[in-house]
């Protein structure tokens, strides 16, 4: 497993981030599906956010990304939540149709953190720190 790391500091920080469409609705074909997508990449680097992977259904998606500690998640879901909402209504009309106001996603999200470092990282950490072993 490789670590990501700065000047002070190794992590990894990995994220699954749940939206759903505004009362369900079933409008994230392939092509809406794959703009927002769009959408994430080009906001996600502003935050220090890689896509890792995507997984769309008819009326959610569920995103796998890696953050930097001083990534601002809330922020960034805010800031990608409007901006794709704004976009997709505008290049996908036929989305205005089935939600019955303006908003696009649900305002509730769900992020959760995944996994733990197995315990030979940790171990390969402690080791690095300190003298050297001769």
């Amino acid at each position: 497993m490789e670590l990501d790391s700065n000047a002070h500091s190794v992590f990894l920080l990995h994220y699954e981030l749940i939206l759903v469409v505004k009362y369900r609705r079933e409008v994230l074909e392939a092509t809406v599906s794959n703009r927002a997508k769009e959408i994430f990449e080009k906001i996600a680097p502003n935050y220090n956010i890689t896509l890792q992977e995507w997984k769309a259904e008819k009326y959610y998606i569920h995103i796998f990304f890696k953050a930097h500690p001083k990534s601002e998640i809330s922020k960034f879901i805010n800031a990608y939540k409007s901006a794709s909402s704004r976009l997709l209504k505008k290049e996908f009309p036929q989305i205005r149709e089935k939600l019955w106001k303006e908003t696009f996603w649900s305002q509730s999200f769900c992020l959760l953190t995944t996994g733990t470092a197995p315990a030979e990282v940790i171990e390969e950490y402690l080791e690095s720190q300190g003298e050297k072993k001769r």
